[in-house]
Order: structure tokens, then C-alpha cells, then sequence
């Protein structure tokens, strides 16, 4: 007759003593979902550890455990996502940048030893001119100072420092040039993109003050040509270093604006994400 009393007792402490773990158990839930909003995966880390022992000291189940490891799983995924979502959400029109193409460097690489020749000619006038002792190094330019006076005698005679000038800012683009290539090829430095575009900006606004100035003083270097002689040995290789240094420019400039509307979202998605 006295095991009945004892038996409820035991029922009684027992219905406690869960409803108390169960009560532990929620508050600790309730906690790790406040702390999973602002924690970076390494507090995630550290949770779950502490999550984790808590569980063995209350005696909860495995099952239990692996549940609660199973939402902080979920956690780090909805994280993850995000960060994607970021980098391939086509509404924000923000794409990771990439390595700048093949084709970029090959114009530089090409052009690097045509500007340094063609540079040296003009600070070497006249020994690099017709009857000069160094002419032979420049031997087309025989044709060439006759089409392009500002190459020629009468920007010489006259003593007009353009020439020099933009040859001077042609051997530092060139030294840009070859940190770019450096930079692509050879440390990998995504500092490449900001060098390569400011080099050819630099190209392509002293190319277009070339043809302006011979618009605005009616051709005076190159006005004597009849049209066919101009088109062929001055409109296409001058304009050849319109078109192409535009299309880098069009390039370097979209990848640096990816790079600065992806660091934008992430600096924003942060922010919001301390203040929740």
C-alpha cells in the first residue's frame, strides 16, 4: 500500500523536472536566434560549442541537439545566400569583376615598343630626321614628316614644343602601360583595372587634342594632303587610337563600377545587418 503514494511522488518530481528542461531549453532557442541575426559565422561557431554542451549538461537527446544544429545550419545558408544573391541578383545588376580580357594586354603589349620608337624620334630631331645621322632607325617617318608637319621641318624650325610635350606624356602612359601588364600578369593585383584605366583615358584625351587642334587652326599640320594621302596615313592611324583606347575605357570603367556598386551592397547589407 505505500508504493502508490512513493510512485505518484516520483511521477510528480519527474513532470517537474521536464517542464523546468523545457523551459531552459526555449530560453536558450530564444537567445540563439537573437544572436544569429548580428553574429558573423565565427560567433556561429562558438554557439553552436556552447549550444552544444549545454545540451549534454541539461541531458538532452542527440536528436535534440542535431535539430538545433540543423537551424544553425539554416542560419549560415540563409547567410550564404544572401552574399549570392548579391553578387547574382540581376535587380541589382552587380557582378563580381573579373580579370580584364586578353585583348587589352595584347593592345598594350603591341603598342608599348611602337610609342617608345616613335617618342625617341621626336626627341631626337633632327639627328632621327631626313639627313640625320639616325634616320635609319626611323626610316618611315621619311614619308611621314612630310604629311604630319608637326613631325616635320616647320614645327622643328619653328620651335614648337608640342611635339615633345605629347611625347612626353606618351613614354608616361607607356610606364603605366607596363605596370598594367605587370599588375595582370604578374602580381595579380586587382590595382591593375584602376592603372590600365587611367593610362588610356590619358591616351585617349591627348589623342582627341590632337585632332581638335587641327580643327581649330583650319589643318595647319596636315591641311596640305590631298584627302586620299590624309585618310590612308593619318585619319586611320589616328583614329585608330580613338576607337580602340575608347573601347578599353568602356571595359576598365564597367569593371570598376562593378567592383564599386559590389562593395556599396555589402557595406549596406552590413550595416542593416548590425542594426537588426
Amino acid at each position: 500500500m505505500q508504493s502508490t503514494p512513493t510512485f505518484h511522488g516520483q511521477t510528480l518530481l519527474s513532470a517537474q523536472l521536464s517542464a523546468r528542461f523545457e523551459e531552459e531549453f526555449r530560453a536558450t532557442q530564444s537567445q540563439s536566434r537573437k544572436k544569429r541575426r548580428v553574429n558573423t559565422n565565427h560567433d556561429y561557431d562558438r554557439y553552436d560549442s556552447s549550444t552544444q554542451d549545454g545540451d549534454r549538461d541539461l541531458g538532452y537527446s542527440e536528436t535534440e541537439q542535431n535539430h538545433s544544429d540543423d537551424r544553425t545550419a539554416g542560419m549560415r545558408g540563409r547567410k550564404s545566400n544572401d552574399f549570392l544573391n548579391v553578387r547574382k541578383s540581376p535587380c541589382s545588376h552587380t557582378t563580381m569583376p573579373s580579370k580584364p580580357p586578353f585583348w587589352i594586354s595584347l593592345w598594350f603589349a603591341i603598342t608599348i615598343p611602337v610609342i617608345f620608337w616613335d617618342a625617341s624620334y621626336c626627341f631626337l630631331r633632327p639627328r632621327s630626321m631626313v639627313g640625320g645621322d639616325l634616320h635609319w632607325i626611323w626610316k618611315p617617318y621619311e614619308l611621314y614628316q612630310n604629311i604630319d608637319y608637326v613631325y616635320g621641318l616647320p614645327a622643328l624650325e619653328k620651335g614648337d614644343g608640342f611635339t615633345n610635350a605629347q611625347s612626353l606624356l606618351n613614354v608616361i602612359e607607356n610606364f603605366m602601360n607596363m605596370g598594367y601588364l605587370y599588375l595582370v600578369h604578374v602580381s595579380g593585383s586587382p590595382l591593375a583595372t584602376m592603372l590600365g584605366f587611367a593610362s588610356v583615358v590619358m591616351t585617349l584625351s591627348k589623342t582627341f587634342l590632337y585632332w581638335a587642334q587641327e580643327y581649330y587652326c583650319g589643318g595647319c599640320a596636315i591641311g596640305h594632303n590631298d584627302f586620299k594621302t590624309l585618310f590612308i596615313y593619318w585619319i586611320i592611324p589616328n583614329g585608330l587610337w580613338l576607337v580602340v583606347p575608347s573601347f578599353i575605357v568602356y571595359r576598365l570603367g564597367k569593371d570598376i563600377s562593378n567592383s564599386l556598386n559590389l562593395s556599396a551592397r555589402l557595406a549596406t547589407k552590413e550595416t542593416s545587418g548590425k542594426k537588426q
